[in-house]
């Protein structure tokens, strides 16, 4: 709490890039929000198109200002700052939560779920999930706009990661809790560390891989130049990141409003995968006349993934509750539309 009122004090500078209104433009709803991603970024050149788009589409009754960088909080503390009303809105995902209530990681990233965006997204359009999970926000004074999702993760290796055997044995940088114990039950060996230490790490052999990001962000992070292997198409992780809005600011809103922010948010929500599904491929071409090799895993090693992960969904499922609300959920629609059987 120390740490969160400390950021009160950075949140003053909100005023600095908050132009002063006169008295004709009393209507105007000023909403701060903010993202930690940078605004070269895929996703943070889209976000701040979304505060773009809504403001056109209002007609001036709103003025979205999209903070880049976690300009005004840490990224961690950015949903708990919104709530608070120091931020308006969080635009960063459930997965920086899952400590307040385990049902957020249903939220965050249901690892080796769901095979596209296209499929996840569906999940909170057409089978309950946006209303599900705003039963779980509104608890903590959070609601939730809407979610964008780009395309599935690679693993970057060393070693050879041609199928689920070249898993059991493999060290390598995880992020802690679900992912984590999911590879465990593989037999890899997961190693929760920063991601500024993994290139150290991959050159001394500390580790052999990592999981970051999409194939195309892995490369332009310098991955490659280590790793001379990734698994491509991804399979074993889609982080969901969100829009979310301080639950008091949000019912303050106009009907229209609200609409004009789900719009904006589904109108770069596909653009998001469009793009990232393009940048994946052009990297892709390019590591392939670099010399990395990119593993496409079968239909039974992704079946064998998905079905140790199925394992550690259902243990997460008993952590709480509203764990085991979204994880019924998820199966139910992950049924209907032929993920599982």
């Amino acid at each position: 709490m120390k740490t969160i009122k400390r950021s009160i004090v950075a949140a003053l500078g909100i005023a600095l890039l908050t132009p002063l209104t006169n008295s004709y433009a009393q209507d105007v709803t000023t909403l701060n929000f903010q993202t930690h991603h940078s605004s070269s970024s895929l996703q943070g050149e889209a976000l701040i198109r979304f505060a773009d788009l809504a403001n056109e589409m209002s007609g001036g009754s709103l003025d979205i200002k999209m903070h880049t960088d976690s300009a005004v909080v840490k990224a961690s503390e950015a949903i708990e700052s919104a709530s608070m009303g120091i931020i308006d809105g969080d635009a960063t995902g459930a997965g920086y939560i899952t400590g307040k209530n385990p049902a957020f990681q249903f939220y965050g990233d249901i690892m080796g779920g769901y095979n596209t965006p296209h499929e996840l997204i569906g999940w909170y359009k057409d089978g309950g999930g946006l209303e599900l999970a705003n039963e779980l926000y509104h608890k903590f004074d959070m609601h939730l706009v809407g979610v964008f999702v780009a395309t599935p993760e690679a693993l970057s290796s060393t070693t050879e990661l041609a199928g689920i055997e070249d898993i059991d044995g493999w060290k390598f940088r995880s992020p802690p809790g679900m992912e984590s114990e999911i590879f465990a039950s593989l037999g890899a060996g997961p190693v929760v560390m920063p991601f500024g230490e993994v290139f150290t790490a991959m050159s001394t052999g500390t580790v052999s891989g990592a999981d970051a990001s999409t194939l195309a962000v892995n490369k332009g992070l310098g991955l490659y130049d280590i790793a001379e292997h990734a698994t491509y198409p991804g399979f074993h992780s889609m982080p969901i990141e969100h829009v979310a809005m301080n639950l008091e600011k949000w019912n303050s809103l106009s009907e229209a409003e609200q609409q004009i922010l789900r719009s904006a948010l589904d109108t770069i929500a596909l653009e998001i995968v469009q793009d990232s599904t393009m940048l994946d491929r052009q990297a892709a071409v390019e590591l392939r006349k670099e010399g990395v090799t990119l593993h496409d895993w079968s239909e039974e090693d992704r079946q064998a993934f998905r079905e140790a992960a199925q394992a550690v969904w259902e243990d997460w499922s008993t952590r709480s509750p509203e764990a085991k609300a979204a994880y019924d959920s998820h199966i139910a629609y992950m049924t209907k539309i032929g993920i599982l059987e």
